[in-house]
């Protein structure tokens, strides 16, 4: 229990490398014509946007909610997930890759040691 905290945040990098993978390289057509769709009826760049990182969200609250058993840890992860997503895209206009990956797992780890490893 004490590295709870290591566990959720190596899970949720791994859902978020598991999400791009799916959407981008499996259902990359779906996933285009679902964007075009919720473009249409939402007229808005950024609605669509948010939108999509809400979907994401969801994703990584199924993903880890089964693997830890635990809809609490689910939420906390999606939320975190989703704050930092829109945060850093407001804030960070372009990041590479790795060093994308790598703030989202030092943000999250240190929110996850706040709730559960302290």
């Amino acid at each position: 229990m004490d590295y709870l905290w290591f566990y959720i945040a190596v899970a949720l990098a791994i859902s978020d490398m598991l999400h791009s993978h799916v959407m981008w390289k499996i259902f990359n057509n779906f996933y285009i014509i679902l964007a075009g769709l919720i473009h249409s009826t939402v007229h808005s760049p950024i609605q669509t946007w948010v939108i999509h990182e809400l979907i994401e969200s969801i994703f990584h609250f199924c993903v880890l909610s089964i693997l830890f058993l635990s809809l609490e840890v689910g939420f906390i992860a999606a939320l975190i997930h989703l704050v930092i997503d829109i945060s850093h895209t407001i804030l960070i206009k372009d990041l590479p890759p790795i060093p994308h990956r790598a703030m989202h797992f030092i943000i999250e780890s240190v929110f996850f040691i706040l709730i559960f490893g302290l």
